[in-house]
This record gives C-alpha cells, sequence and structure tokens, in this order.
C-alpha cells in the first residue's frame, strides 16, 4: 500500500492563511513553525509595497487567528507570531527571489565560486535552479542548490 506523503506544517498553514493575508493587501512571505527555547512559534512574515508596521502585524494576526483555532492543524501549544522580513531579508521561495529583482544580494555558498564563498551583487534573473547575480561587468550564474543563504542587502551608509 503506497504511503501519502504528508505536508509539513509550516506548508499547511500557508495554504491555510495565503488567501486571507492576500485578500487584506499584504504578501505572505514565509511560514515557518520552529522550536525557540522551549516554546513552538508559528511565524507568520509577512510584506507589502508599502511596508510593513504593527497595525499590520495586528491586522493579519487578527484576521487568521480563528482560521488557525477553526482549522487546528497544530497539535501541540505554540505561540503565533506576525512580523515584516525586515530590511535585509533571506531569499528563499522563487517567487522572492522574482521580486527581488534589480536588488543588491549576498549569497554564501557551499563551495568557493571562482575562488569566493560569498558573491555579492545586484539579483539580476532567477530560474527554476539558479540565478544571476551581476557585479560590475562580471555576471555570475549560480545554481540554487549551491547557495546556504541569500538575502538581500541594505546600504546603511545612505542614513543620515
Amino acid at each position: 500500500m503506497e504511503q501519502k506523503k504528508k505536508k509539513n506544517t509550516a506548508a499547511v498553514v500557508r495554504e491555510l492563511v495565503e488567501p486571507t493575508v492576500t485578500e487584506l493587501g499584504y504578501m505572505l512571505w514565509d511560514v515557518e513553525y520552529v522550536k525557540e527555547g522551549a516554546e513552538m512559534i508559528l511565524r507568520i512574515t509577512i510584506d507589502s509595497e508599502n511596508g510593513i508596521g504593527i497595525d499590520d502585524c495586528e491586522r493579519v494576526h487578527r484576521a487568521i487567528d480563528p482560521l488557525l483555532d477553526e482549522a487546528d492543524p497544530i497539535e501541540n501549544a505554540y505561540r503565533l507570531e506576525v512580523s515584516s522580513p525586515g530590511i535585509e531579508r533571506t531569499l528563499t521561495r522563487n517567487e522572492h527571489f522574482d521580486f527581488c529583482i534589480g536588488v543588491e544580494v549576498e549569497a554564501k555558498l557551499y563551495a568557493a565560486y571562482n575562488g569566493s564563498k560569498t558573491v555579492r551583487g545586484i539579483l539580476n534573473d532567477n530560474f527554476e535552479d539558479s540565478v544571476v547575480i551581476v557585479n560590475g561587468n562580471d555576471a555570475y550564474e549560480i545554481e540554487k542548490k549551491a547557495i546556504s543563504k541569500i538575502s538581500t542587502v541594505f546600504n546603511w551608509d545612505q542614513i543620515q
């Protein structure tokens, strides 16, 4: 008898809350279900073109809390957090890469590429299995499976 593949908790919650988050005018950036200390945290990360403030987080929290209570996708006790992805955000999903085309990123690699385990530049393109990062006149196409972490870079020197 073939076993059915069970979705992880974050994927189940994503499917459950994404329509509501979108309906409220936000983008669902990420869903994490993680253990921090003795607590389990369900972290819903949202974004919008206008940025995210505390009122936005509270609005989404109030909208999705009843959905989670009713569907009860998590057996154990957990704390629900709704937050923004921050200024320097980690890119993990295909839509993150698409959203950040033209933005400066830093990719940490598992193995050296052209002598370095870090590639920094403008995210120029996103393909199914790779990204293109441009630094000056150099363009680097890097396989996503070779990237341990890729994040946007905020230029702190611009703040006065």
